[in-house]
């Protein structure tokens, strides 16, 4: 498979994890090229995601790494082969370069197996309606042009499609009492998105939970992330929004451990979900 000088997230995601299995096995670039018969330079691009690989090359690596765990082998075989081409491929060559990594976002949720999110003053991209969305983009410092909000928009709208496909993944989400009081676009506007959220929180697999205002020592690092369930534990991710518009990822082990303790204390200081419909139906009651 010819090489490529942009490799997504995903395709950089699994080289990593080729990394890693060769570094527990000890082996060096240069032994491990050794052992599997190719060159050091090759070993290089298929750990950088630059060079794509078949299922049979990986599971013939991970063997030759001792790797005897058939579940993560299993996983990382999914992700061979060349990109997928989703929808979000045609954004990859019309967004800023900063703004590349929510293709990647875009990417990563579709193959996600499960979506949890917190959120403290915004509601969750995936659960916006247009003009709530729209009001965000229309605040962003320095002000976009009009047609790179419709852009972003676009975007951001096809993204909520996951949640709507056929088999979709389990989606929760954790917001702050804040996050329904920030009256962006108004209160037309306000009343629209809550009653969204509210028609979202009823489908079976969406689960949305609010903590509310007096409710004391709930973990947050402070700002908004997802995590991305992955098909098994090794391979989730954590995505920080960051003040400039890049995404941030995470993926090392004791960070996912980090994320997966702070949403858990998180869920275990909201309202349940009944209890949160009441709360967000009130909250619409009082616009």
């Amino acid at each position: 498979m010819p090489p490529t000088n942009s490799p997504t997230l995903r395709q950089r995601r699994l080289g990593a994890e080729l990394r890693k299995l060769r570094e527990r096995a000890g082996f060096t670039a240069t032994s491990a090229a050794g052992l599997l018969g190719v060159n050091q330079a090759r070993v290089s691009m298929i750990e950088t995601g630059r060079t794509p690989i078949s299922s049979d090359r990986l599971r013939s690596m991970a063997h030759a790494y001792d790797c005897s765990d058939e579940e993560l082998i299993d996983a990382l075989a999914t992700m061979t082969g060349r990109r997928t081409r989703g929808w979000w491929e045609e954004y990859r060559d019309h967004v800023p370069v900063a703004l590349v990594d929510l293709v990647d976002l875009a990417e990563l949720e579709h193959h996600a197996s499960g979506l949890r999110v917190a959120l403290l003053i915004h509601i969750p991209a995936l659960l916006q309606t247009t003009d709530h969305a729209r009001s965000l983009f229309r605040a962003v410092v320095p002000p976009m042009r009009q047609y790179e909000i419709e852009h972003r928009l676009t975007h951001r709208m096809k993204r909520q499609g996951i949640l709507h496909r056929a088999e979709p993944p389990p989606y929760t989400a954790v917001l702050h009492e804040a996050a329904l009081r920030m009256d962006f676009g108004g209160p037309v506007v306000a009343r629209e998105q809550l009653q969204h959220l509210l028609d979202m929180s009823e489908l079976p697999h969406v689960t949305v939970r609010v903590i509310p205002f007096g409710t004391n020592h709930f973990p947050t690092t402070g700002q908004s992330f997802d995590y991305v369930e992955g098909p098994v534990p090794q391979l989730d991710t954590t995505q920080l929004d960051s003040h400039h518009g890049a995404c941030e990822f995470l993926d090392a082990e004791a960070q996912l451990c980090k994320y997966r303790a702070v949403l858990d204390r998180m869920e275990s200081c909201a309202l349940d979900r009944a209890k949160t419909r009441d709360f967000i139906h009130q909250r619409i009651q009082d616009l």
